[in-house]
This record gives structure tokens, sequence and C-alpha cells, in this order.
């Protein structure tokens, strides 16, 4: 069974604890995990349950960031990008792209090749080239074809982000790392002016405690009242929700990644295969920070104008999209109308032994969590002299991606069938119920396997062969599975249903 540590276990103190369990706080556990410190991550929700599952799941530099003249951004976003196709293959992969080009386009081809030209040198690789209408149909044979000249492809990214954040504090506790989800911070603890600890709150079983620390990190992202203490010398942040529809392969059947500029307002604008669905996006319109998330009827329809304007062919409407979801950035505010003109660089605020970090990008994570244990070792000459004498961690045990691996290949065939044409088994569901940390039905179909939005309603056809994996692995009986079916359902309306 999938057991749970209680917090009267816990030790009193740590050198870190991190708060907030999306990409930014697993990155930084990680780190402190490798270089052998005592920390401890909590997450007051599920691991990843926020931006950092409702991402566009793209790893790149940001064509985007190189036009706006963000140059330092955009180079370690694209060497950050092929640090991780070399040391996460499989779960970041390569993405090629096409850009198709027309007759009245601005930026033209000229202009185009030039700027993959400088992405590709940033790179270090040439991974771009210049192709002839015929073939740009060839490729994408769905492409709007009046006053089609050419195109550019050029290569980029994808993952699964959540699995990406997920990979992360699994990692992190096998090097030794407590991660805890469901477990709130309430209030940071003083002595004096500096910051010793936080009070913390188990939400399963309602127990509380406060514990130590050399420094907390504060990596809630875009809530500024997270904890009691949280915004304290924080940045002005603007909540940016950007949206996204998915639709079954056979009704948008791209082959690769296509991008190009809305017809509205020129934004950037996609679409790519992605698990097994066309996966578009996206907007960026200022989010209520007191509201859930959700696509908006605008939304919907500027992609549905994007796609129609791109794709004629495929006559899609609202009604042919099988999900919808959308998250939300923490940006920091930088004054301007435009929010796509907002800077997405990441900031860090301090208080004697508390850091706080927001902003950023999911392809920079390791960059971040650089930066922000270089401030918190600075503060603190005990976490100094615990880095300096830690012992390392053993890279050569197998990872928690490879132990998994191992054991669902050991298991019964039917057992490894695929759940609706999706990459997902009843086995791999069940390696994540016994070793995941899995505590709602959410945090299986939705963070754990992406199945809310690789199948229609979410897979809810599939739970009655999903009852006997949560009830052996996690104890429940029938009357929790009744609650958290109802629950789930409950969620994917408000989450992913078009037109809720």
């Amino acid at each position: 069974m999938n057991l749970r540590t209680r917090l009267s276990d816990l030790p009193h103190h740590f050198q870190l604890i991190v708060i907030g369990g999306g990409i930014t706080g697993a990155g930084i556990v990680a780190e402190a995990a490798r270089r052998g410190l005592r920390a401890l991550l909590v997450e007051r929700n599920d691991f990843a349950s926020g931006t950092s599952s409702w991402s566009s799941k793209l790893v790149h530099g940001g064509l985007r960031y190189l036009a706006g003249g963000h140059w330092r951004l955009t180079l370690e976003s694209v060497r950050e990008r092929n640090r991780l196709l070399r040391e996460r293959a499989g779960l970041v992969e390569l993405q090629p792209f096409l850009m198709p080009v027309y007759r009245d386009s601005r930026p033209g081809l000229r202009t185009l090749r030039t700027g993959l030209a400088v992405y590709d040198l940033m790179g270090g690789q040439w991974r771009s080239r210049a192709l002839s209408a015929r073939r740009a149909l060839a490729l994408e044979p769905g492409l709007r074809r009046d006053g089609l000249i050419g195109a550019v492809a050029y290569d980029d990214a994808r993952t699964d982000d959540a699995r990406l954040t997920l990979q992360l504090i699994f990692e992190a506790a096998a090097a030794g790392a407590q991660c805890l989800n469901y477990v709130a911070a309430l209030a940071l603890l003083r002595q004096g002016e500096r910051v010793v600890g936080v009070r913390l709150r188990d939400a399963e079983d309602g127990s509380e405690c406060e514990l130590g620390a050399d420094v907390v990190i504060n990596a809630v992202g875009a809530t500024r009242d997270a904890f009691e203490g949280a915004a304290v010398g924080a940045p002005l942040l603007r909540p940016l929700r950007g949206s996204h529809l998915i639709f079954p392969l056979n009704k948008l059947p791209v082959r690769r990644a296509v991008s190009w500029l809305h017809p509205r307002d020129r934004r950037p604008v996609f679409v790519y295969p992605w698990l097994g669905v066309a996966l578009c996006g996206t907007t960026d319109v200022d989010q209520a920070a007191d509201l859930e998330p959700h696509i908006s009827e605008a939304e919907a329809d500027y992609l549905i104008e994007a796609l129609a304007h791109q794709f004629p062919l495929a006559g899609l409407q609202l009604a042919d999209a099988q999900a919808s979801y959308a998250g939300v950035r923490p940006i920091v505010a930088g004054g301007g109308g435009d929010p796509s003109a907002e800077s997405r660089e990441s900031a860090l605020w301090q208080a004697p032994g508390y850091v706080g970090i927001t902003g950023g990008k999911l392809t920079t994570f390791r960059l971040t969590a650089q930066h922000v244990l270089r401030a918190a070792v600075a503060q603190s000459p005990a976490l100094a002299e615990a880095e300096r004498t830690a012992q390392p961690t053993h890279p050569e045990m197998p990872s928690p991606a490879t132990q998994c691996a191992a054991w669902i290949a050991a298991q019964p065939a039917d057992e490894r069938v695929s759940l609706g044409g999706t990459p997902y088994s009843c086995a791999a569901l069940r390696w994540s119920a016994r070793h995941e940390q899995v505590r709602h039905l959410d945090d299986l179909l939705m963070r754990r396997s992406r199945l809310s939005l690789l199948l229609p309603q979410g897979g809810a056809e599939l739970l009655d062969d999903l009852a006997s994996i949560c009830q052996e692995e996690l104890g429940w009986d029938a009357a929790r599975w009744q609650q958290e079916c109802a629950h789930y359902r409950q969620l994917w309306q408000r989450l992913h249903a078009i037109g809720e």
C-alpha cells in the first residue's frame, strides 16, 4: 500500500525547506538532494497540480524572446533544451516545427531564416532549413495553400510537464529528500527578523507541526499569499492565463508542430501531436487571482479562428475538441499593457533566512534552482558548510524511472495493454498508485497519467476497470471509490470540458 510519511515522523530541523511542488520547487529540491543537503519539499495540493501540469508542454528556447531582444534568456533556454534532450531522453523529445510563409507574410522568409540561423548558432547545431511550398505541403497537407510560397523548418522539444516535475521530485526523494504532497505551509516561523522555519498542516489528518530550517525557500509561483508572510518583499505579479484545446488526431491530423501568427493580432499560435492527440495553443490573457483557471468562450473562439485560418480544409469547430485546459503563468509585472510583452524572466527576493522565487520558464528550471541555492548558501554559513562536507549521492543506483520501466515490463501481458490507445496501461497506473504518492483519483488520471486529456470525458468509461487498482493499492473501500469518481468527474467538467 502507498504509505504516507506523517508530519510527526519528520526530523525537527532541515537545512532547506522548499514550499511549492511545481517545476521550480522540484528543480530546487532535486539540486539540493544531489548536493547532499537535508531538504524537505511540501506542496499544499498535489505535486505539479498548478502551472506545471498545464503548460504548453514545450521545451524551447523561444523564438519570440529572440525577436523581442531577450538574447540571454533565449541563449540559456536553447542550451538547457539541448541538455534536457541529452539527459532526459524519452521524457524530453525532439519536436520538429514547420512555419509556413505566405506571399504577404511579415516577417518574410529571409528574415525568418536569419533569425533561425542565430537560434541554431546559440544551440550549437544547425537544425533549421528553408522549404519550398511543395515540400511544405508534402509534410503537412492540411496547410492553407492560397499564397503559400514556402516554409521554414526547425527543431525544438516537447515533454510531459507534469511527469518531468514528478520525476525530479521522486529522484530527490530517492537521494534522501523528504517530499510531501497535500501538506500546506501555514506560516513562517521567526526569531527576530530571521525566518527559522515553517508551520505545516497535513490535509489528510489535520495534524500540524513546526519545523526548523537554515533557509526556507518560497517557490509557490503565482499565488502571492499562499501562507502567512509569503508576500513580504515579493515583486508584484501579473498572473497570465494560457489556454489550450485538445483534438483527436483524426480531426486535426498534424504530423509535426506547425507555428503561425494569428490573423487577428499576430500573436504566435501552434498545434502539434502530443501523446496521440493534437494540442493547440496558446492564449495570453490576464487571470483573476481568485478564480480557477478555465478557458473562456473568447479564448476558445480565438483558437478556433486561428485553426480555421491555417487549416481551412479541416473545417474545425469547437465541438470537435475533446478537452481544454488552462494554466496560469506567474509573470512578474512590468507595467506594460500587452500581456505577451511581459518578460518571462524569473525574479528572486530575500529576507534573512528566506528566499523567494517566481516567474521563469519550464525549460530553464535547472538554472533557476542553481540561482536560488546560491542565494540560500550565501545567507547561511551553516548551509555553506553542510554543502561543502555533504556526502555525494549515488548516481549508480537505478533511478525511479528506470525501476518503474523494469517493473512494468515484468507484469502480465494483460496488465500492459494500452488503455484506450494511450501510452498508459493498468500496470503503469498500478505502479503510480503504489509508489508515487497518489492520494486522489485526479492525481492518477490528471498528473501521474494524462488520461484526463487524452480520452473523451477524461476516460470516464474506463473508471470501472481502474477500481480494483485503486482499491488494492490505495486501500479504498467501495464508498471511497465512488466518492473519488464523483469528485473526478466534477473536477474534469470544471477544468477540461468544452463550453463549461
